[in-house]
C-alpha cells in the first residue's frame, strides 16, 4: 500500500485505518510491513503522538 507523504495526510490515513481495521499501531505495521519506529518519529516530528489508550495518532 501506497501511503502519503505528507504527515497531515498520513496522520489521517493511519488513524482511519486503526478505526476501522487495526487494534494497534503495532498490528497495523505488521499487516502492511511498516516500521513502527520510523513511521511514529515521522509522525512525531509534524507533532503528533499515537496514543495507545485511544488507538490514534493525536
Amino acid at each position: 500500500m501506497n501511503l502519503p507523504n505528507d504527515p497531515v495526510m498520513l496522520m489521517s490515513v493511519l488513524n482511519t485505518k486503526l478505526r476501522d481495521e487495526y487494534s494497534s499501531l503495532e498490528e497495523l505495521c505488521k499487516a502492511l510491513g511498516l516500521e513502527q519506529p520510523a513511521l511514529e518519529e515521522k509522525l512525531r516530528a509534524a507533532g503528533f503522538i499515537y496514543r495507545p489508550e485511544l488507538n490514534q495518532f493525536r
